[in-house]
C-alpha cells in the first residue's frame, strides 16, 4: 500500500550554491533569488491544492532544521495563508554531511583530495567523505522518516535527501540517484513510485 503523498521542496538558492560549494550541514542562509524561489514554491503549492480542492491547512508540514530550509518553508507557508512558523522540524531531513569537504568546491577537492574525488566518482552512492556520510547512510534515515508519515505532507529539505528518498522509493536505482538534478524553485510530488515535478 503506498504511503502518503509528499510535496517536496528543495530549499531555495544560497550564495554557496552559486559558488558551487558543498554545503552539507553548514547553516547558509538564502540569498535574494532563494527567497523568491521560496515564494514561487508557495504559489505552485497553492495552485496544486486549489486544483485538487484541498485545504492547505489539512496537510502536515515538516522541514530540515537547517536555516535555508526553514526560510523556504516560512516563505511558502505565507503564500498559502498559513502561520509562517507553525510547522515541525525533523533532523532526519538535514542535508547529507560532507564533513571535512564542506565549504569546498569540487574543483578545489580535485586538487586537495584527488584520491577521495576519484573514489566518489567511482561509487557516489557508498562513498563517505572524511567526517561525513554516504548517500546510502542518508537513505536509511530518509526511509525511516518516510515510513513514519501518517498523512500527506509538505516537506522542505535538500538535494541530497531528495536523491536518497528517490532511491528508497524505487524511482531510480541507488547508483543513478546521486546523479539526479534536484531543482530549486520546484515542487516534487511523490506518490508511491511516481514522481512529478511542478514549476
Amino acid at each position: 500500500m503506498p504511503g502518503p503523498t509528499v510535496y517536496y521542496l528543495r530549499h531555495g538558492e544560497t550564495d554557496w550554491n552559486v559558488e558551487g560549494r558543498l554545503q552539507g550541514r553548514h547553516d547558509v542562509p538564502l540569498n535574494v533569488r532563494g527567497r523568491a524561489q521560496g515564494v514561487h514554491c508557495g504559489e505552485v503549492l497553492r495552485d496544486l491544492f486549489a486544483g485538487a480542492g484541498r485545504d492547505p491547512a489539512g496537510l502536515d508540514y515538516v522541514s530540515s532544521p537547517l536555516r535555508r530550509a526553514l526560510e523556504t518553508m516560512e516563505l511558502a507557508r505565507v503564500v498559502l495563508g498559513l502561520a509562517p512558523k507553525e510547522f515541525r522540524t525533523d533532523p532526519r531531513l538535514a542535508e547529507i554531511a560532507f564533513g571535512d569537504w564542506e565549504g569546498s568546491t569540487i574543483a578545489q577537492l580535485h586538487r586537495s583530495d584527488p584520491a577521495g574525488i576519484a573514489q566518489r566518482e567511482h561509487d557516489k552512492w557508498h562513498f563517505v567523505p572524511p567526517g561525513g556520510e554516504s548517500y546510502a547512510m542518508v537513505a536509511v534515515r530518509m526511509r525511516d522518516w518516510y515510513e513514519g508519515l501518517t498523512r500527506d505532507t509538505v516537506a522542505v529539505a535538500h538535494g541530497g535527501t531528495a536523491r536518497a528518498l528517490i532511491a528508497c522509493l524505487g524511482i531510480a536505482k541507488p547508483a543513478a540517484a546521486p546523479l539526479l538534478d534536484i531543482e530549486q524553485g520546484a515542487v516534487y510530488v511523490f506518490e508511491g513510485e511516481k514522481l512529478t515535478r511542478y514549476t
